[in-house]
């Protein structure tokens, strides 16, 4: 080897290579860096990733004026104030702001102020150890890695084949996110989160939004009363919404105007925009799977540092939606927290500790997973719901409080505050294993729940958290009286 070639052999190896410049590529970034390790983070579109602008962000920036008005009308006194719909317009110039109107500028100089290299291109696996840095019209920049690389390339929609899908040019997660005006007809196929969040910002934001459900109810993976509730705030909006039915055509000739979509049941509706809420697949068909011996387009099986568990070596990492423990962006920064320090200290040439809670253990993926859908009302939980933990075999007994009847800070909060808990206590430990809120400003709460699960905390010592008067929090106390009282 030339010693030109040497030197660009030795310009291009770093102890850490990461692909994928989302929230989870950076934060282990930013942890191995900090670890003392060098790092080159490669990214195919704008820094930050799905989440900082057609994801979390966007979509969280449109639900907050949607929802802060409808809270204002549930107090009275405030509700005579309210004379006029949300300003669509405002609402997408406040969104345009918190994604920097598309622009990566500030996310990519942050990646150069913790030290790392960014290098722009589509990243693929090369082999042990190596990415492929593809740009159009170059050869591709070889990237080797002496301790590890961490893929962190996300999710996509999952689109089914149905007829006509192509010319209908359905909405994903993107259009819905990114789009500077109101479909006075907004059809939305789905009824998992994504599906009642966007449901609950377009209504509010002046469409007309039909939800259409294959399964008999919203938010199946939740405690059954959630979506029920759910369905009732959407209902009282506005939202016209059809369970057990499933789209079975679209029609959409030339690809303008409206679309015309056909049901399993026969009947068909017109819409001016269809959006498809129907899951995620994992974007790793096209990142060089196969040179590890891995199959393309899989979700990546890891321990429980995160290290892909069918690759010798223990080099590679996958972290956030591709893994596919929890397709959230606060999950995957967990891991990516984890795997980072797992990084560093086999760099060091220290000994993990993969023990359960232990620094080099993604424990709460299992056992403590939060999750808030920001619809109205809000719904949340962390853990198991009743039914996990008795297919778990858990010994379960399930608390439930009516939030607006018994907590006089929910009543305050709201007239009529609409919400319900839920804890579920293993009867042999005398711990939660799970808690649900459904509810206006429940986000807020969740985190009180994720601290018990994860830290364990028993029963009998919540009694000593005291709730401050009059806040939504004392449904905690609330519901240890009921607890008591069975």
């Amino acid at each position: 080897m030339s010693d030109a070639a040497q030197g660009a052999a030795a310009q291009d190896t770093f102890d850490v290579v990461v692909v994928g410049a989302g929230p989870v590529g950076q934060t282990v970034a930013e942890k191995t860096r900090a670890a003392g390790l060098s790092v080159a983070v490669v990214e195919r579109e704008l820094v930050g990733g799905e989440c900082s602008y057609w994801a979390c962000v966007p979509s969280k920036a449109l639900l907050r004026p949607v929802i802060a008005v409808s809270d204002a009308r549930r107090v009275d006194g405030a509700r005579q104030a309210v004379t006029a719909p949300v300003a669509a317009d405002g609402a997408f110039a406040r969104r345009d702001g918190f994604v920097t109107d598309w622009k990566d500028d500030g996310q990519a100089d942050w990646v150069h102020g913790i030290g790392a290299e960014l290098v722009r291109g589509h990243g693929r696996l090369d082999g042990p150890r190596r990415v492929a840095v593809h740009v159009s019209g170059s050869e591709p920049r070889v990237l080797t890695a002496r301790h590890a690389v961490a893929v962190a390339t996300g999710s996509r929609p999952a689109l089914p084949a149905v007829p006509g899908i192509d010319e209908a040019r359905p909405w994903t997660n993107r259009e819905a996110t990114d789009s500077h005006t109101v479909p006075p007809r907004l059809a939305i196929v789905g009824g998992g989160g994504v599906a009642v969040e966007m449901a609950t910002a377009w209504q509010g934001l002046g469409s007309q939004v039909t939800l259409l459900v294959r399964r008999s109810g919203l938010l199946p993976r939740m405690e059954p009363f959630v979506g029920e509730m759910v369905a009732v705030g959407l209902a009282e909006a506005g939202v016209m919404i059809r369970t057990g039915v499933a789209v079975t055509a679209l029609s959409r000739p030339g690809g303008t105007g409206p679309v015309t979509v056909t049901l399993d049941d026969g009947d068909t509706l017109e819409a001016d925009e269809v959006l498809y809420a129907t899951g995620r697949l994992p974007l790793t068909d096209d990142i060089g799977l196969d040179t590890v011996g891995l199959a393309p387009g899989a979700w990546l099986d890891v321990d429980e540092s995160c290290r892909v568990r069918d690759v010798d070596g223990g080099w590679l990492y996958a972290l956030g939606d591709i893994n596919h423990h929890a397709l959230l962006t606060h999950q995957g920064k967990y891991q990516a927290r984890i795997a980072g320090a797992a990084i560093g200290a086999l760099a060091a040439g220290r000994e993990l500790d993969t023990a359960e809670w232990g620094p080099h253990a993604v424990t709460a993926d299992v056992h403590a997973v939060p999750q808030v859908f920001f619809c109205d009302p809000e719904a949340g939980a962390v853990g198991l719901s009743a039914a996990e933990a008795e297919r778990a075999g858990h010994r379960v007994r399930t608390v439930d409080v009516d939030t607006g009847r018994v907590v006089k800070g929910a009543q305050l909060y709201a007239d009529g505050y609409p919400g319900r808990v839920r804890m579920v206590v293993d009867e042999d430990t005398g711990r939660l294993l799970g808690v649900t809120f459904v509810g206006p400003a429940v986000s807020e709460l969740l985190h009180s729940a994720t601290v018990a699960v994860a830290g364990q905390v028993p029963v009998d010592r919540l009694w000593h958290v005291v709730p401050c008067f009059p806040t939504i929090s004392e449904v905690w106390l609330r519901l240890l009286e009921a607890y008591a009282a069975e």
